[in-house]
């Protein structure tokens, strides 16, 4: 960076520096016109009943033992196997009887708060349909594609045009060149 740019971006930034941002002339993003979202659903804890699952039969329960916390009784010269396990989170919202399970973590207590925050963008939904946290945000995402979509369209067809023009461009060239020898051809005496 040259030092006249440093020097005056040092400068800016000093002299303007006990305004705040919304004042600043060089502020460039404005808090004010980002539209805020909805609240997250919350859900009163008397309105679930939770149970922790157990993982049974072949397969998927299992963790590699390198994985395993195993921590023995004192003076036990064999201890029992500890079966370290995903440990999925059944929540049941009773007015709605909707019911949600989570099995992405180990922890109990993380599982069960992502089931919390499943079962009340849920319930959400239900109660408050296209007006929920949850649609909005999905409108929101689907608005960002279409508009990447119709970007990359823009972009694509405006290289294609380019690209046309110039392969235009070379041809009339090509061909004011085949003229241009054809008439030297017939200036140039015969021997």
């Amino acid at each position: 960076m040259p030092l006249t740019k440093l020097f005056t971006s040092i400068s800016r930034t000093l002299a303007w520096r006990g305004l705040p941002a919304s004042r600043r002339p060089l502020s460039s993003s404005n808090a004010l016109a980002a539209k805020q979202m909805p609240p997250r659903p919350t859900i009163d804890e008397s309105e679930i009943t939770g149970t922790y699952l157990k993982g049974s039969g072949p397969g998927g329960q299992k963790i590699p033992p390198s994985l395993r916390v195993t921590h023995p009784p004192p003076f036990q010269t064999h201890p029992p196997k500890a079966k370290t396990e995903y440990i999925p989170v059944q929540l049941i919202h009773l007015p709605t009887n909707t019911v949600v399970k989570s099995q992405a973590t180990r922890s109990r207590s993380q599982n069960r708060k992502i089931a919390l925050q499943i079962l009340a963008e849920k319930v959400e939904l239900l109660q408050k349909g296209d007006e929920s946290r949850a649609a909005i945000v999905a409108e929101t995402k689907r608005k960002r594609k279409a508009s990447m979509t119709k970007k990359s369209k823009r972009k694509y067809r405006a290289l294609e045009e380019k690209k046309r023009r110039e392969m235009e461009e070379a041809e009339i060239a090509r061909e004011g060149e085949e003229e241009g020898r054809g008439e030297e051809a017939d200036e140039l005496p015969r021997r």
